[in-house]
C-alpha cells in the first residue's frame, strides 16, 4: 500500500491539502490589524467616537448658557473650577464621564466583538478558516481594549483643546487650594486616564465573557453595563462597611488623589489590584469557556 501511494504521489504530485497544511501558520491567522480595520469601519465605532468628541462642546455650551459654576457654600468641588483653565476643563470632563459614560464604549467594544460574529452567523466560518480559538479571542480582545483606550484618550484631548480655546491655557486649580503648573498637570492627567482605563477592565472582562456566552450583542453589552451599575449601587450601601473595599466601583474615583499638590497613591494601588484581579479572572473564564463551546452560529 505504501509503495502504491508513493507511486501515485510521484505521478500526480502532492495533494492540495498537503500544500495548505505545510504553509499553515496559526500565528498569521486573523492579524490584529485586519480586525482593527473591520472594527473601525463599523458604524457604532464612529457613533461612539462622535459622542465622546461632542461632549466637551456640550459642556462649554452649558457653562455659556448657565454661567460660571458656583461653589456650594464653603465647599468647592472640581466642577466649580471647570472654567478656570483648559486643564481644569479636561479634568472635569473625566470626572463627569468616568463613572457612567466611559463605561459604555468599553462595554460596547468588548461585548459586541464575539457576539456580533455569532449573530451574523460568521463565527463558525472564521474558525473554519481555520483560525485557532485562542488566536481569535486574543485578536478581538486586543482590538477591543485598544479601541476602549482610544475612547478614553479622545475625550480629554478634545476637552483640553476646547477648554483651552474657551478658557485659556493655565495651571490646574485644585479645589482644596493650590495649583499645578500646566506641564505637571498634563502629566497627572495621563496618570488619571491610565487609572480610569485599568478600573474599566472589570467592565471589559464582564462584557467579553458575556460576549462568548451569547449570540446577542445587546445582551452582552447591556449585561456588562447593568452589572457595573449594580456594583455602583452596592458601593453606595454604607451598611456593607469594609466589604465595599472589594468592589471595583469603590475605587473608581481614587484618581482624584493624583491631582493634588502632593499625590496620594495608596487608593490607586488598591484599586488597580482589585480591578486587575477581577479582570484576569473574567478573561480567563472567557477563554476557557470558548475553548470548550460548540460553535453553531
Amino acid at each position: 500500500m505504501s509503495t502504491l501511494t508513493d507511486t501515485l504521489t510521484e505521478r500526480t504530485g502532492p495533494r492540495p491539502q498537503d500544500d495548505a497544511a505545510s504553509g499553515y501558520r496559526p500565528g498569521r491567522t486573523l492579524p490584529p490589524r485586519v480586525e482593527l480595520v473591520r472594527q473601525l469601519k463599523r458604524r457604532r465605532t464612529l457613533v461612539m467616537g462622535t459622542i465622546l468628541a461632542v461632549l466637551p462642546f456640550v459642556l462649554v455650551l452649558a457653562f455659556a448658557i448657565g454661567g460660571d459654576p458656583e461653589g456650594r457654600g464653603e465647599r468647592i468641588t472640581l466642577m466649580d473650577t471647570a472654567t478656570a483653565s483648559g486643564v481644569n476643563f479636561a479634568a472635569v470632563n473625566l470626572f463627569v464621564s468616568a463613572g457612567y459614560l466611559l463605561v459604555v464604549p468599553v462595554a460596547l467594544f468588548c461585548g459586541d466583538t464575539v457576539a456580533s460574529e455569532a449573530s451574523w452567523s460568521s463565527l463558525r466560518y472564521l474558525l473554519a478558516a481555520p483560525v485557532p480559538r485562542t488566536r481569535l479571542l486574543a485578536s478581538k480582545l486586543a482590538v477591543a481594549l485598544g479601541l476602549s483606550l482610544a475612547a478614553m484618550v479622545l475625550l480629554p484631548l478634545v476637552a483640553l483643546a476646547v477648554g483651552t480655546a474657551a478658557y485659556g491655557w493655565g495651571p490646574l486649580h485644585i479645589p482644596a487650594g493650590g495649583a499645578l503648573a500646566p506641564g505637571a498637570a498634563a502629566q497627572r492627567l495621563v496618570v488619571v486616564v491610565a487609572y480610569i482605563f485599568v478600573s474599566q477592565l472589570v467592565t471589559a472582562g464582564l462584557a467579553f465573557w458575556l460576549s462568548t456566552k451569547t449570540d446577542a450583542p445587546l445582551g452582552a453589552v447591556g449585561g456588562a453595563v447593568g452589572l457595573t451599575i449594580v456594583g455602583n449601587v452596592l458601593d453606595a450601601v454604607t451598611a456593607l462597611g469594609h466589604w465595599r473595599d472589594f468592589l471595583p466601583a469603590h475605587w473608581q474615583f481614587a484618581w482624584a488623589d493624583a491631582v493634588q499638590p502632593r499625590p496620594e497613591w495608596s487608593g490607586m494601588i488598591q484599586g488597580t489590584a482589585i480591578s486587575l484581579t477581577y479582570a484576569l479572572v473574567l478573561f480567563a473564564l472567557a477563554f476557557r469557556g470558548f475553548a470548550r463551546k460548540d460553535i453553531v452560529s
